[in-house]
């Protein structure tokens, strides 16, 4: 029975059902007679993307419905699947009258079925390519979507789509290929060298370049094998598939260029001897050289990073200056400052640095490291004069930070999107995400200067020191470690089983000792706390002094954590609140920001937890984790997001947070939470609190909890 076809009667009532004839006035008669013709499966086929398109737009709903039998004669689902999330996507970046456009000109779209079928979409990979990236030593990369593939050292650009291949996960492989080679470029010296003045020599300059790059793609191919050695044997699989090689009378340059001590040097020599042979076809992966791009954006890179470079210096100097004890047998003149040193540790793929002040070895900061990585990889080595600290108002900060666009001011007027961060939104109705959605701004929290911290910690002061003393035991934990080779004590259980292998005849194992093993925390947290209009009061009383309270703990027990607000009005307006960053101390302006946080608007979460799981991203740490601070459902004003779409765009950003190795958690007080929260979180990922008072005894038992 279930396989019995639909009659045009039932077709036609679901048709105005979903189509809204009444008010729309669609002709859906002569539809219902075409799709009352098809078999059942094609019927269910056509009819599941009319009801879904239609949650987007009635009239594309029905301009779909009008072709879907003839698309379905001459495209296969895939296909079609493609065209309908291409006309929805349209829409939601152009407007209707574009999207029409796409709706009318439907046939020419099985000219490029290969490529949106089986093609690896930009939007669909960058945020997977993004976090391969972030697992990468060397200069942190943005991916951005433009013309060719290419990189200008700060940025990588890809195409709208990679088609090169029948199968979808070539595609995306060939994709990461060409970010492997790109980022390679960057990570191991492609850009130390002058590479305009090396090809302006040549009779051919394009031809020049167009050599080097070969010898480039081989070096750094070559490269990627050894530290990548995954990663290598798809990029040789790709080339197999092309029926790509190292073309002949190559053979001789490949094998110098493949070993481990060639740089862009090598290649540089090489040139004169690689411009005398044929022509090297470029492999799949290997994009564009851009000599220009990097030029530009290097010319104002060194000048700010050195800038920068210098001012953290000073800042980190003066820090250490104010905890040095003072040496009483100082003749009362002022010594003169020393330098920083720095030792470069660039080994089996690894870049780290060792700083010293005075012969005293220092832990460098987040960004100083990031620095450090920048001007080395430019230079290869980190020139003397870097290693200065500025002097009083050496620097204008106006010439080497940017300025972010006033998050405020930008409101005023018509909507835009300048100086915005995009970010997709999942569709329940669509069962597919609408890209570049949300508008997201990142704000500062103002500061308030009151008294809010002193009074919660004198409110809470008996917490205090049982939080201080329970998180000090916790940094101090170790772990027994048994079946060692040397160790504090015998491990009784590995002694009898030996004994027993003896008296057996069989080799008696030296691992017969117990030690104690200092346990290591490597952990990052981000808070994500609600500021919708629904936590006045109480709650939001409630959720600043948890925040104290788990400061003080932290502070002491030496993970790395984030705080950060969401609020929002509409997918036009999401806005996330800095009130601490990874980087931050915890000082008197951190304090007063946790003071300063008040009530906002609505609740639209999605954006914010994709945004900070990429934060998270960016730390290396082992562990990662997101706690979410709320009292209620995710919402909006007068929007689609309330309900069901907003539990399942909330539920996908977790899964996203999931599969990036981000481990999220929510603490609410939403007593109808069970209702939503099992599905979104899942069941052991959550916990409801019944009084909102409870929250500040309870966080840090939940923190504690979830890192240990």
């Amino acid at each position: 029975m279930a396989d019995l076809q639909l009659t045009r009667v039932e077709i036609e009532a679901l048709l105005d059902d979903w189509l809204e004839t009444e008010f729309t006035f669609h002709q859906v008669g002569p539809v219902a007679r075409a799709l009352c013709k098809l078999p059942r499966d094609e019927q269910d086929y056509v009819l599941d993307w009319i009801k879904r398109i239609a949650t987007t737009h009635i009239t594309l709903a029905f301009h779909f419905a009008k072709r879907a039998p003839d698309m379905l004669r001459r495209l296969d689902r895939r296909v079609i699947e493609a065209w309908a999330v291409h006309l929805c996507d349209t829409y939601d970046r152009a407007g209707m009258y574009a999207a029409l456009a796409v709706a009318e000109n439907a046939g020419s779209f099985a000219q490029t079925r290969l490529a949106h079928a089986d093609g690896a979409l930009f939007d669909d990979i960058a945020q997977v390519l993004s976090n391969f990236l972030c697992g990468l030593t060397g200069r942190r990369l943005k991916l951005e979507q433009g013309e060719g593939v290419w990189t200008d050292s700060e940025r990588i650009v890809l195409p709208n789509i990679f088609a090169a291949f029948a199968d979808k996960t070539d595609n995306f492989k060939l994709a990461k290929a060409s970010v492997a080679l790109l980022w390679a470029q960057t990570r191991y010296g492609t850009f130390r060298a002058d590479i305009q003045s090396a090809c302006a020599a040549y009779e051919h300059p394009d031809r020049a370049l167009a050599q080097f790059h070969a010898l480039e793609t081989l070096r750094l191919s070559a490269r990627i094998q050894r530290e990548l050695p995954g990663l290598g044997r798809e990029m040789q699989r790709l080339l197999a598939l092309m029926g790509e090689q190292v073309p002949a009378g190559w053979s001789d340059i490949a094998t110098r260029l493949a070993e481990a001590n060639a740089g862009v040097e090598a290649s540089l020599a090489l040139l004169p001897a690689a411009y005398a042979l044929p022509d090297f076809t470029p492999w799949c992966f290997q994009g564009e050289l851009r000599p220009a791009a990097v030029a530009e954006c290097l010319a104002e890179r060194l000048e700010k990073d050195k800038a920068r470079l210098r001012v953290k210096l000073a800042q980190l100097e003066e820090e250490l200056a104010r905890h040095k004890p003072t040496d009483p047998d100082r003749d009362g003149h002022d010594k003169a400052p020393e330098n920083f040193e720095v030792q470069v540790r660039d080994e089996d793929g690894q870049l780290d640095f060792e700083i010293t002040l005075d012969g005293a070895p220092i832990a460098p900061p987040e960004d100083v490291r990031q620095l450090l990585t920048s001007v080395y990889l430019d230079f290869g080595e980190i020139p003397p004069e870097y290693l200065v600290p500025a002097g009083d108002g050496e620097y204008d900060p106006g010439r080497y930070e940017e300025r972010p666009e006033d998050p405020d001011a930008v409101w005023q007027g018509t909507y835009h999107e300048k100086g915005a961060s995009l970010y997709p939104e999942w569709d329940l109705g669509r069962q597919h995400y609408r890209k570049n959605w949300c508008v997201m701004r990142e704000k500062t929290v103002p500061p308030v200067f009151d008294d809010f911290h002193r009074a919660t910690l004198e409110k809470y002061s008996g917490l205090v020191r049982h939080l201080r003393k329970g998180f000090e035991a916790l940094r101090d934990e170790n772990r027994l470690l048994k079946r060692q080779v040397h160790g504090d004590d015998v491990d009784i259980d590995a002694l009898v089983e030996a004994l027993a292998d003896a008296h057996d005849g069989s080799e008696m194992s030296d691992r017969l000792f117990v030690r104690q093993h200092r346990a290591e925390r490597n952990i990052a947290v981000a808070f994500m706390v609600d500021m919708s209009g629904s936590t006045r009061g109480w709650i939001n009383e409630a959720e600043r002094a948890a925040l104290v309270l788990l400061c003080e703990a932290l502070e002491l027990l030496g993970d790395r954590y984030a705080i950060y607000g969401f609020s929002g009005i509409t997918r036009k307006r999401c806005e996330l609140f800095r009130v601490k960053t990874f980087d931050e101390p915890y000082d008197a302006e951190v304090k007063a920001r946790i003071s300063g946080i008040r009530p906002q608007e609505y609740t639209r979460m999605g954006f914010a937890i994709r945004h900070l799981t990429k934060l998270l991203n960016e730390v290396d740490a082992r562990t990662k984790v997101l706690v979410t601070l709320s009292d209620g459902r995710p919402d909006d004003y007068f929007d689609v997001y309330r309900g069901a779409y907003g539990v399942e765009d909330t539920r996908m950003a977790l899964l996203e947070a999931r599969r990036a190795g981000v481990h999220p958690f929510c603490i609410t007080i939403d007593k109808e939470a069970r209702d939503y929260l099992p599905h979104m979180y899942g069941a052991a990922r959550y916990i409801i609190l019944d009084d909102v008072r409870e929250l500040p005894f309870k966080v840090s038992d939940i923190y504690r909890r979830l890192t240990t």
